[in-house]
């Protein structure tokens, strides 16, 4: 068959939509026809270089109809079924022959399955139509696994990595042009599916090998932004180890395409973070812990841009502050004592302890240690303990990690000096008292032994821990003499002898390190504004061997034991989340990664489940009630009052404990008014509860007298 160079080109083309379109008659032309498919041009593979646009060809295959001597009953369209055969003979022309038809054809069948169960109407152009939930994991396997490979091929890109750079380049190249749509609809479509997709293992798998393509999204921004903020939501909701994959997805998104994605990956990993905060308690501690050290990480990758946004951050909670300290409300006091607030304040002391050493991040140690002060002094009641001793662990980090002076024994010693901490308990013996998941102390809970022992405890740890940060200055005699002073004014005035012991124990661990420094500090011959003064007691300090580090560390593992036997006894849902964090740095490297993460697909993609059936774009609805539920629970909530952090077993405080709340938010003394309302409303409650007995005692008896049928039956 002779034909001008172009011509055969053409009509290659033509018989090649016509093999996408009508296989069957492809195969009849094959076995009737021979002459017909003979041309001069081989057959194109990978390394092909032809000037064809791939793009445009795509779109006259779906959209041309052709005009070959068909007989009728070829021509009638029908759903055609992509079946189990056509997927591996495409995996196997891919493999060993490097087709790009059968690329072609892959991404068409992948672009099937990303969509399907779409309401697509009458599209009479989708190529396939119907497929089956093993076709689909077939399809969705061997595209992600393998479809990074071959585009990198395709591209004449290295088989791992790259920069943005990298990408920017490559788009003013040949190969660039024939196969950009290729980049485009694998990553788009893999985007849609995502959002589909229910099972978490399944979305971490899809995560994970779209991350080695993550370099491809430099390329097109909406993409990217899209990408993001999917990443985001699995980052902050996700179950198992999908936070993981997802922050790492971000992480290599930020460090591969820079100042693209930098400025929104920053914001909205802070937005997600405190949208995860409101409320704590001892199943999300652990979460929230890893979410803020995912926050940390993600800093590091550009401290300087970091810095601006954490600037930005920090002073709107400054402002916060500030209004409160202005306005005097309930509504800016309780702005300010949330749990939303104090979990910023957290992740900011982390992210400064953490880079306490870099220039970049150094300047916002003084602003933080002002609004933190000024949070622990707003309101300085009793019932606020827990939050001022958060506060000061709070500075005492700071402190430690920047090397600076922060008078933090002032906040400790004056609660001491409180009537709440002096006097016998009146309200017994109390359960066990969480400080890390309280912010506000109920009243009743106020006067009980357990929640006294837990504020006087922690007072003693953290004066141990600010006093052992500054037990190797030349100056810790003076430092120390007016804490020591309180203590023991405090043992003398307290009628707990449990309190006085703990003081006392204390007092000696201070005398003796004054003792430790006056003797060495008797032999310098420096003054104290002199550079030297440094360096004193330099060589014990690395040791650890000053009398009140000694004792810092046996309550460092009294404190650790305590927190873990409240961990035991609550029910931790979020439990394994806290292993997130530690498992950042234990991520093995790609190259050692492929094989397990292939081996996982294959199970991971082994279920019946297709898009389109119970898939998260048919939620949207539910989650919205259910956001709306929540709000209502909020609301209702803040009418109930701040007396409990934590709601535990679902039990809501009293009508009294809500007008004390709101009493007591900015002072403590009250309305008798409102409190002899609140008794009345809960007089007028007492027969419902009386009612809820008589119903549970007729359903007794009502079951006492089935059973006894029974056995009168069966005797």
């Amino acid at each position: 068959m002779s034909k001008s160079p172009s011509a055969a080109k053409e009509h290659k083309e033509q018989l090649e939509r016509l093999q996408k379109k009508d296989p069957e008659f492809y195969q009849y032309l094959q076995q009737y026809g021979k002459d017909l498919l003979t041309f001069d041009d081989e057959d194109e593979d990978f390394d092909d270089d032809a000037e064809v646009d791939m793009e445009d060809a795509e779109t006259q295959l779906d959209g041309e109809t052709y005009q070959h001597d068909i007989p009728e009953e070829e021509e009638k369209p029908s759903k055609n079924v992509l079946t189990t055969e056509m997927v591996n003979s495409w995996c196997k022309s891919i493999r060993e022959d490097e087709k790009l038809s059968a690329v072609h054809s892959l991404m068409k069948a992948f672009r099937t399955a990303c969509h399907y169960g779409d309401d697509t109407g009458t599209d009479s152009s989708a190529k396939f139509a119907v497929m089956s939930s093993s076709v689909f994991n077939k399809i969705m396997l061997f595209t992600l696994s393998e479809m990074d490979r071959i585009l990198r091929k395709l591209l004449k890109l290295p088989a791992s990595g790259g920069k943005k750079e990298t990408i920017i380049e490559l788009m003013n190249t040949k190969q660039w042009k024939n196969y950009n749509h290729l980049v485009k609809s694998y990553l788009g479509n893999a985007l849609h599916v995502l959002n589909q997709m229910t099972d978490t293992k399944m979305i971490s798998f899809t995560l994970r090998r779209l991350q080695y393509s993550s370099v491809f999204l430099a390329a097109f921004p909406s993409l990217l932004r899209k990408y993001i903020k999917v990443a985001l939501h699995f980052w902050g909701t996700g179950g198992d180890a999908l936070p993981v994959v997802s922050f790492l997805f971000l992480r290599d998104l930020c460090v591969r395409l820079g100042s693209d994605c930098l400025d929104e990956c920053f914001r909205g990993i802070y937005k997600a973070y405190v949208l995860n905060c409101h409320f704590v308690n001892a199943s999300k501690l652990q979460h929230i812990q890893f979410l803020a050290n995912c926050v940390i990480e993600l800093i590091r990758v550009d401290l300087p841009t970091a810095y601006q946004h954490a600037f930005v951050f920090i002073r709107q909670l400054a402002m916060l502050l500030r209004d409160a300290l202005n306005m005097k409300t309930k509504e800016a006091y309780r702005k300010v004592y949330e749990w939303k607030f104090i979990n910023c304040l957290e992740l900011w002391t982390g992210a400064i302890c953490t880079y306490s050493s870099e220039a970049d991040f150094r300047p916002l140690a003084y602003p933080l240690t002002q609004i933190i002060s000024g949070v622990a002094r707003l309101v300085p009641t009793a019932r606020y303990f827990p939050l001022r001793l958060r506060c000061v662990k709070m500075l005492n980090r700071i402190s430690a990690a920047t090397g600076t002076f922060i008078p933090v024994s002032m906040l400790l010693l004056d609660m001491l000096e409180m009537k709440e901490l002096n006097r016998p308990p009146t309200g017994g013996v109390g359960k066990a008292v969480d400080l890390r998941t309280t912010l506000k102390a109920s009243k009743p809970i106020l006067k009980t032994r357990a929640f006294q022992e837990a504020c006087v405890i922690s007072v003693v740890e953290e004066l141990a821990e600010h006093l052992a940060q500054w037990s190797y200055s030349v100056a810790f005699f003076e430092l120390s003499f007016i804490p020591a002073v309180r203590l023991r004014s405090f043992c003398k005035c307290t009628k707990v002898e449990r309190f006085r012991k703990e003081m006392r124990h204390l007092i000696r661990k201070i005398e003796a390190n004054d003792k430790f420094t006056n003797e060495r500090r008797a032999s310098v011959t420096f003054l104290p504004n002199d550079n030297a003064a440094t360096s004193f007691l330099e060589d014990e300090k690395k040791m650890g061997t000053s009398p009140l580090s000694q004792y810092v560390t046996t309550l460092r593992q009294r404190a650790q034991q305590r927190n873990d036997s409240m961990m035991e006894s609550s029910v931790v849902v979020g439990e394994k989340s806290a292993v997130f964090g530690k498992k950042l740095d234990q991520i093995p490297d790609s190259d050692e990664e492929d094989d397990i993460r292939n081996d996982n697909g294959a199970s991971v993609f082994s279920s019946s489940w297709l898009p389109g059936g119970d898939s998260r774009a048919n939620l949207p609805k539910e989650e919205k009630k259910k956001k709306k539920k929540k709000k209502k629970g909020m609301e209702q909530d803040e009418r109930v009052g701040d007396d409990e952090d934590v709601v535990e077993d679902l039990v809501l405080s009293s009508d009294e404990d809500e007008d004390e709340d709101e009493e007591d938010t900015a002072e403590e003394d009250g309305n008798e008014e409102q409190l002899g309302g609140s008794k009345q409303q809960n007089k007028k409650q007492k027969p419902k509860n009386l009612s809820n007995k008589n119903v549970r005692s007729h359903h007794h008896a009502k079951n006492n007298k089935s059973k006894k049928r029974k056995r009168a039956k069966l005797n």
